[in-house]
């Protein structure tokens, strides 16, 4: 499946803007994953973070739009896995899911960045 849609060998507007709004929502959403596992060092503010994110999850997960319920499952995710980083047991796995998770999420952002820019050069 191609991203950008082709009319006449050059991208659609729309495809292209689609393409850098979910480059950025990556990158941006990889980048809160490595700094997640620093906010629960402090031992209030990481079970208060945790709780907010797995609430805004849920919410993007009652959505209509099946891009915000892709999201919040990443979101609520992430946010159960802040809170499982709190109890001892779960420590060593949460933060590696965390860690595994930023890192993929910064890759589809850069991999979709690299997309917008070739089809952006296309349109030139």
């Amino acid at each position: 499946m191609n991203d950008i849609e082709k009319k006449n060998d050059f991208p659609s507007t729309t495809s292209l803007s689609k393409l850098g709004v979910t480059a950025v929502g990556y990158t941006v959403g990889g980048i809160f994953l490595m700094i997640l596992p620093m906010l629960t060092r402090i031992p209030f503010l990481g079970i208060a973070v945790g709780g907010i994110v797995s609430l805004i999850g849920i919410g993007s997960l009652l959505s209509k739009d099946p891009a915000d319920k892709k999201a919040g499952i990443i979101i609520t995710a992430a946010g159960a896995l802040t809170l499982l980083s709190k109890i001892p047991p779960f420590q060593v796995i949460s933060s590696t899911l965390l860690a595994i998770g930023a890192v993929g999420l910064l890759a589809l952002g850069i991999w979709k960045g690299i997309k917008f820019f070739i089809g952006l050069k296309k349109r030139s």
